[in-house]
């Protein structure tokens, strides 16, 4: 047993890393290309958020302007020491996602402390930041 530990100690040392900046990357770059055609589901959340507080913004300008700046952050994550760069931006974009749940409640949760499928899509942003916390905890040993 004491064998397996330190293998599995070993493999996740070894990984956890690029493994992490591979799925912020998957997370952020396909999420953002399915905006840019208008196939995400997320886009009518994004509507009615942009509603709320920018209603001189045209969505169809702000969904691509969205979907690329996801991109970007998608691509940062993997390039070594661009890390604090994309988080910057990420931190950014995280404070509007959370937006809905107080700006846009009917389409965020069906009751008190029952998210609807979007508010579930926006709550697990949580566990995006944790992490983004735990790519920059890695790379600041660096």
């Amino acid at each position: 047993m004491k064998a397996f530990d330190k293998f599995v100690t070993q493999v996740v040392n070894k990984y956890s890393l690029p493994v992490s900046r591979f799925a912020i990357f998957l997370i952020y770059f396909w999420f953002g290309v399915l905006k840019l055609f208008s196939l995400s589901p997320a886009n009518p959340l994004v509507a009615g958020l942009l509603e709320k507080t920018l209603p001189f913004v045209s969505f169809n300008q702000f969904i691509i302007f969205l979907g690329v700046v996801e991109m970007i952050i998608g691509i940062l994550f993997l390039v070594p020491k661009l890390e604090k760069l994309a988080s910057a931006i990420l931190i950014i974009h995280m404070l509007t996602t959370f937006g809905p749940l107080l700006l846009v409640p009917a389409m965020s949760w069906q009751n008190f402390l029952v998210p609807t499928l979007e508010g579930q899509y926006i709550l697990k942003n949580f566990v995006t930041l944790a992490l983004v916390m735990q790519v920059l905890r890695q790379t600041a040993k660096k």
